[in-house]
């Protein structure tokens, strides 16, 4: 029943969400509010509306680690697993606004997120920070998309806005939308709590591995359909994106309305937290080479991913061979990832290099 109950959760969480930015987004538009600001706000929120639901709900609930965790786990998620995936139906066109700006961003705001968490908490100063943090971002989005003459961020939002219906069906959407929401995230956060003392695990391990990757589940569908239709440079600004808002937004409001400050154990700060700040950062070499993330580095990702969750879990469960694991990827699999970045990015600096044919 705890699983089903789980499941439940993640599937009113999804519903709720696709709801909620539906109704806003169409509601936004009968307002005359500029599909450019629409996309910037509704629909870049509401695809971390399940993070944020469920984020929020711990905290509100008591366990704030899973608040973190949840965050955490599912930014690393979608980058590994959910790139590494889209990477290997077809290799992902990066935009050169993505190595510029964005990925430089989400570095940054990882490092935030790493150095609050240091001392174990993040309290409620800190949280209104990260709020503050997601105001200027999202206005600095806005001045730069107003500056090139975009009107509509992408097709999302036009198919949004093309058949708006009555402000009250909007409303309706909207209010369905918040309540799935609050009851998945309900469901979800009692079943995982559950599920965690049940199995003898932390919180925080649930949160960082079933809980991240039921909320991913939207940059999941996104991503690979993205990939897909062809749209390859949405696949990675939708991941990038989204791990923008988990940490400022997510984050910070939960950081903002929890009674007591989110916390981060031991193994969040010493694992999990530079592991997410370590994935985000292995982007940038590898998006530069040839702003093009291919299917051998897709396959690189999904790898990381699959070991990341097996040592966790082993730790978790107190295995007999943690120590030999935890050297095989410390001495093996960590060097390996950085002679192939090297390994790439010098062939990318050699090939710049070559004279080109007129």
């Amino acid at each position: 029943m705890l699983w089903i109950g789980l499941v439940a959760g993640l599937l009113l969480l999804i519903f709720g969400a696709d709801l909620l930015v539906r109704g806003a987004a169409q509601l936004a538009g009968r307002l005359r509010i500029p599909a450019l600001v629409i996309g910037l706000t509704v629909v870049a929120f509401g695809t971390s509306a399940p993070e944020l639901a469920v984020s929020v709900k711990s905290a509100w609930s008591g366990q704030a680690e899973l608040a973190i965790a949840n965050v955490v786990g599912s930014n690393t998620f979608n980058i590994l697993f959910i790139l590494g995936l889209a990477a290997l139906v077809s290799p992902l066109v990066v935009s050169h606004q993505l190595i510029r700006r964005d990925v430089p961003i989400m570095i940054a705001v990882s490092v935030v997120a790493v150095v609050m968490a240091m001392n174990g908490s993040i309290g409620r100063w800190e949280s209104a920070a990260l709020l503050a943090g997601l105001l200027v971002y999202t206005g600095w989005l806005f001045y730069q998309a107003r500056n090139s003459g975009a009107e509509v961020v992408d097709d999302d939002v036009g198919k949004l806005l093309r058949k708006p219906g009555t402000v009250w069906q909007n409303l309706a959407l909207v209010i369905g939308g918040l309540a799935l929401l609050v009851l998945g995230a309900r469901w979800l956060v009692n079943a995982a709590v559950s599920i965690a003392s049940s199995l003898g695990v932390s919180e925080a391990v649930i949160g960082l591995t079933i809980v991240a990757a039921g909320t991913s589940l939207p940059e999941v569908m996104t991503s690979v359909i993205a990939t897909f239709k062809g749209q390859r440079d949405i696949a990675i600004g939708n991941v990038v994106g989204s791990n923008i808002f988990n940490i400022l937004s997510v984050l910070g409001l939960s950081g903002l309305i929890s009674p007591l400050p989110l916390l981060a154990g031991a193994q969040l700060v010493q694992l999990d937290l530079p592991i997410m700040l370590g994935v985000a950062a292995l982007c940038l070499p590898l998006f530069f080479t040839g702003a093009i993330l291919s299917r051998l580095e897709g396959v690189l990702f999904l790898v990381l991913y699959f070991a990341y969750v097996w040592y966790m879990v082993a730790v978790a469960m107190s295995h007999a061979y943690v120590a030999q694991l935890q050297a095989a990827l410390l001495y093996g699999l960590a060097p390996a990832v950085a002679l192939f970045v090297v390994v790439t990015f010098m062939r990318q600096l050699r090939k710049s290099a070559e004279p080109r044919d007129t």
